[in-house]
């Protein structure tokens, strides 16, 4: 899994804390942002975290470049509707070889990962007979047409990938750029990082936190699963082990 923050909203914290201060102020815009500096700021962000004043957050947002990770997970990522997602195409990116993810309790187990493996290399197989059986059936279809041969081979391909791709796994690997803003981000944590999140999913989740903790600290001092400032939502599910949670995410 490789997670980059390609680019953020700079001096954010600022910002948040100068459309929060609006709200409350008969100076204008200009006035607000003169008066700010690092110590207030990050003194009114604070403020605004403990109160649970999320809307001005919303102001900021953050985007995400993702590789070597299952469409597994980015079908849960996606849920996540207030954002925007950008991701490799099977529609139109051809895959002669594509790549997979194999969950942890299959790599450990070496009879499980042997047939996790031939599963994966028959999937590639039947997708490049599937692609073979269509190009060449939509090919003479075209020819027969009168379309030119070079233009004939490229919309055979297209529509050949376009319904082979249905061969292919959960664990097939995708790449996808997205953007949130913080009130969303603040969301996807607190559901994501949780101990009864989807492995995947977590992974992303925590190293996602470590990465805009560095940018704005103040802001997501306190991000991360819902138990860190309450009791564990998630009742006789809960993985019981909140203590270490919240010491684990007090030193991120």
């Amino acid at each position: 899994m490789k997670v980059e923050l390609l680019r953020y909203t700079p001096d954010g914290e600022k910002l948040i804390a100068s459309a929060a201060k609006l709200c409350y102020s008969s100076v204008g815009i200009s006035n607000i942002e003169e008066s700010l500096n690092k110590e207030n700021t990050n003194k009114f962000l604070s403020m605004l975290v403990e109160l649970g004043h999320e809307s001005p957050i919303e102001h900021i947002s953050f985007t995400f470049g993702v590789e070597g990770v299952s469409r597994t997970l980015s079908h849960q990522l996606v849920r996540h509707r207030i954002a925007s997602y950008s991701q490799q195409s099977q529609r139109y990116v051809k895959l002669d070889q594509f790549e997979y993810i194999i969950p942890p309790s299959i790599e450990e187990n070496s009879e499980a990962k042997k047939l996790f493996t031939e599963a994966m290399e028959k999937d590639q197989q039947y997708y490049d007979k599937i692609t073979q059986i269509l190009f060449e059936k939509y090919l003479k279809e075209y020819l027969e047409q009168g379309v030119k041969e070079k233009e004939a081979k490229q919309k055979s391909e297209k529509q050949a990938i376009e319904d082979a791709r249905y061969v292919f796994p959960n664990a097939c690997e995708t790449k996808i750029v997205f953007t949130m803003n913080a009130r969303t981000l603040l969301n996807f944590f607190k559901l994501r990082t949780c101990n009864r999140a989807q492995w995947e999913i977590r992974r992303l989740a925590i190293e996602m936190l470590r990465l805009v903790k560095k940018i704005y600290p103040v802001l997501f001092k306190e991000a991360g699963p819902a138990c860190l400032k309450g009791p564990c939502p998630e009742g006789s599910m809960t993985c019981g082990e909140i203590a270490q949670v919240r010491k684990k995410f007090k030193e991120m």
